[in-house]
């Protein structure tokens, strides 16, 4: 009986200790493993929650259906891609890219310009100068079809809710139609009007609301990128 005892305690002091391992380097991976780790309902549920956190609607609704079934390897393979691309996206003048966690806990993108995709107050009409990032935002596009783009227009605190709601989501339309016409299929993305709900900067001056004037663009891993991941197809 106290041998048995004894090898019990060995096999539960090893695992301690393969976990305690294996939380190291968890802390230390790079970005290309987020995802890696999820698995299981409790990966879902996770994945729907930071999704729903970080505003992607569609991806909050694609983390609790695909979540549990995404393996550590795919979520490696997926990550390095997302890397991959966020490389190419950074070489745009003017771009903020940077490295988020999408609905099914997997690395996606969050790609910002420069004081934000700017229209004047009261319009949705694109810039010049959006439309020139916009045109290589839609060429990375391209080369990475298996992703989906999340768009969200936001506004400055002029004028009523209402108005500000209908001219937000008009915002995320202008983008949307604009990769539409550069080539990107409207299936791939997905638009919201947050109105002046997310403030980046302050509303009582006219830099500040200049800079609530902008969209955010999230790129995140589609199932058919899921899909090649699982089955280690993904280049």
């Amino acid at each position: 009986m106290k041998k048995v005892k004894f090898a019990m305690v060995l096999l539960l002091s090893g695992a301690i200790i393969f976990s305690g391992c294996s939380s190291s380097k968890m802390a230390t991976t790079k970005n290309s493993t987020k995802g890696g780790i999820i698995g299981g309902a409790g990966g879902a549920l996770l994945g729907a929650g930071i999704g729903a956190l970080a505003g992607k609607g569609k991806g909050a609704a694609i983390g609790a259906a695909i979540g549990g079934v995404v393996g550590a390897g795919a979520g490696v393979m997926i990550g390095k891609k997302m890397d991959k691309q966020k490389a190419e996206l950074e070489k745009i003048e003017g771009a903020q890219v940077e490295t988020v966690t999408d609905a099914n806990n997997l690395q996606a993108i969050k790609v910002t310009f420069d004081s934000g995709i700017l229209f004047a107050t009261g319009k949705s009409e694109l810039n010049v100068n959006s439309k020139n990032a916009l045109a290589k935002f839609a060429a990375s596009l391209k080369d990475t079809p298996e992703t989906d783009v999340t768009i969200y227009g936001h506004t400055d605190s002029t004028g009523s809710r209402d108005v500000n709601i209908k001219l937000s989501n008009d915002r995320a339309e202008s983008v949307a139609k604009f990769l539409i016409n550069s080539g990107i299929t409207r299936e791939r993305l997905t638009t919201e009007g947050k109105a002046y709900d997310e403030p980046v900067a302050d509303n009582s001056t006219a830099e500040g609301r200049a800079q609530h004037r902008r969209v955010e663009l999230y790129i995140t891993a589609n199932e058919q990128m899921i899909e090649q991941a699982e089955q280690g197809t993904l280049r």
